[in-house]
């Protein structure tokens, strides 16, 4: 990839944005007036949201390069929906827009950043690695938050990606929320490809991808919610991925990429987190992938499979 690249990920993300600008009252979405003129939308801290908030904020953070739908399914014989996701241009949707890569402090604000801001950020190593950055005119990103950003976030945004204030979008929801909760568990492909990368795997040979994972219950509090959506990915979520060039490297990098890989695996996640001590930075992050990874390689035509979904801890986490 070329070293600077005109801004293609923040407009596609921003065209977005202005579709859910006209269906506020459709999604249960609201926005937030601010000082300094950015468009602040609320997916979930004090709006309701909805199912169709919920997709629209996964897709917003794949920069609208990636489809997401609700499916049926099962987790441990009961009927469960899954979110479905697809992309033709998996590093583009996955690693350069939807990886939650930016931590966005100032001051006693915290939240994880994700979007398409990121590209115009840039100071991520994921981006050194990959050789992209924007530069953007306007930009939009995805804040997992319990709060709502203020006036000082905003700025501190906007001066990071060089704009002005008034030309950044941030939608924003916390992960104990119905829209927050359905964003993560869209991250099945993310999750797979940013592992494949964290391996030293040429992820530019992934042409395709899909992924899937078990919507799990709206959790009453954020803790119990981050549980909840790692444990939908790590034990339950399926990722096809479509890739080129040789066999070899896939049969031996392949055991390494599902979740079951890590020593840590097994447990719900809060309590991997407990035993942490409530460091993620503690936990083995090659913890952090799908169930089941299924490769096909579209040279030789061959079909490897690896890992497995675990629903009894599935069970187990989403307390049924």
């Amino acid at each position: 990839m070329n070293e600077t690249q005109p801004a293609m990920l923040n407009e596609l993300a921003w065209d977005l944005v202005s579709q859910i600008i006209n269906e506020t009252d459709e999604l249960r979405v609201e926005a937030v007036e601010t000082k300094t003129g950015a468009c602040v939308l609320d997916f979930g801290v004090e709006a309701v949201g909805s199912l169709g908030a919920g997709l629209a904020l996964a897709e917003v953070c794949m920069s609208s390069l990636g489809e997401v739908s609700i499916q049926s399914g099962e987790v441990a014989g009961v009927g469960w929906p899954q979110l479905f996701v697809q992309t033709d241009d998996p590093i583009e949707a996955c690693l350069l827009s939807q990886y939650a890569g930016w931590k966005v402090s100032v001051g006693k604000y915290f939240a994880m950043g994700s979007g398409a801001m990121r590209a115009a950020y840039g100071h991520e190593e994921l981006f050194r690695e990959l050789e992209y950055q924007e530069e953007a005119l306007a930009v939009v990103g995805v804040l997992e938050s319990g709060k709502l950003p203020g006036d000082a976030v905003i700025a501190e945004i906007a001066k990071r990606c060089s704009v002005d204030p008034v030309q950044v979008a941030l939608l924003v929801a916390p992960t104990s929320s119905v829209a927050g909760n359905m964003q993560v568990v869209a991250r099945s492909v993310e999750t797979a490809l940013h592992k494949l990368h964290s391996l030293g795997f040429d992820v530019t040979r992934v042409e395709s991808a899909c992924g899937v994972a078990p919507i799990p219950p709206v959790a009453a509090d954020d803790m119990t919610g981050i549980g909840r959506t790692n444990d939908a990915i790590l034990y339950g979520g399926r990722v096809t991925l479509w890739v080129n060039g040789e066999d070899d490297d896939l049969l031996s990098i392949g055991p390494q990429v599902p979740s079951s890989s890590s020593a840590a695996y097994g447990q719900p996640f809060l309590k991997v987190f407990e035993a942490a001590g409530k460091d993620f930075y503690k936990i083995d992050p090659h913890l952090f992938s799908p169930a089941e990874v299924v490769i096909h390689n579209v040279d030789t035509g061959r079909v490897h499979v690896f890992g497995k979904t675990n629903h009894t801890v599935l069970r187990e986490s989403f307390g049924f």
